[in-house]
């Protein structure tokens, strides 16, 4: 995965920079649990100018983007946020596109590092299509404004907004003085807490080479299933017409006397067969919150009680909230 380059906020006082896919910005600022508070009480922001940022212009550009993605975009009106996937053949999720058109344009966000191969995809599916694609992650920078705040966007700034806040497309010589105007900044560390309570799943950390829509209830948020054809589309149908998805995601509520938190992988168990019992699941994002304390999400089988407690990596004791129906 392509790293970006460090953001200017982590010159602020207290920033810790964040490890893995969100290497290049702060993943606190000192203090998780008041950047936590703050977000949900609808104040300060937080800095995603790692995150990839993709523009389509030209005429045609919503009716093409309609027939490669999981989304009804063909009559999007402007300022109206979505998302949606682009899948493989075989209905596995390779790319999360969190969009919105202004009229001229439909600007795309996307988890770090993809964005050259999502660009390189769209790229190879102009044909004689009236679009161009560019990847503008050099020029703009993402920047989410929680529900609530009352921050003014800057003039000129595209915005996409939906019930989780306001995510800017930033020129990046803006970044510093937003910053100064609109803190204080929160890490993405408080960012992720609260994304891992409204159970909303993340390309990659979320999803693995065989993760279908399904398995995150992704189907009526970023999947439409009344819009024509796309790749794809025979698996989404088929599992949502005739079956089940082979795994489910589900909210772990962790035991808090754990110094540790799980990491990505961490496996999951039923309680009941001890920490050397066959694999059900895996961790996928773990966190700590302000109010529910150690928590997490999880990929696990299908058919795993919903009452059943688990055991998490090396015996961590779990509850789990269903997410997904079985």
């Amino acid at each position: 995965m392509l790293r970006q380059s460090k953001s200017p906020l982590l010159s602020l006082p207290g920033a810790v920079p964040a490890e893995g896919p969100d290497e290049g910005v702060a993943a606190h600022y000192g203090d998780l649990f008041r950047e936590q508070r703050a977000l949900a009480g609808g104040s300060g922001f937080v800095d995603l100018s790692h995150r990839g940022v993709l523009t389509v212009t030209g005429p045609e550009r919503l009716s093409w983007l309609h027939l490669l993605i999981t989304q009804h975009v063909s009559e999007l009106p402007p300022g109206q946020a979505t998302e949606a996937l682009i899948l493989s053949p075989h209905g596995h999720i390779e790319h999360a596109l969190y969009l919105v058109d202004d009229g001229e344009t439909t600007w795309i966000h996307a988890e770090p590092g993809t964005q050259g191969d999502l660009f390189a995809y769209l790229e190879s599916m102009k044909f004689f299509y009236k679009v161009e694609v560019a990847d503008r992650t050099d020029d703009f920078a993402v920047v989410h404004l929680p529900a609530g705040s009352i921050a003014e966007v800057p003039d000129g700034v595209v915005a996409r907004e939906t019930a989780y806040g306001r995510d800017l497309f930033l020129p990046r010589g803006q970044l510093s003085a937003f910053a100064a105007e609109h803190g204080p900044a929160a890490g993405v560390l408080a960012c992720e807490a609260l994304r891992v309570e409204a159970h909303r799943p993340r390309l990659g950390l979320e999803t693995d080479h065989r993760t279908i829509p399904h398995e995150l209830g992704l189907i009526g948020v970023a999947v439409h299933l009344q819009k024509g054809c796309y790749r794809g589309q025979e698996t989404v149908a088929r599992v949502h017409n005739l079956g089940k998805p082979p795994r489910r995601l589900v909210f772990l509520h962790l035991d808090g006397s754990e110094v540790h938190l799980p990491a990505h992988g961490a496996a999951v168990r039923l309680a009941s067969d001890g920490p050397e019992g066959r694999q059900l699941g895996f961790v996928t994002t773990s966190a700590r919150h302000h109010e529910l304390g150690p928590i997490a999400l999880a990929l696990v089988k299908r058919n795993v009680p919903l009452d059943a407690p688990l055991l998490v990596g090396e015996g961590t004791a779990a509850s789990q909230e269903v997410v997904v129906e079985p």
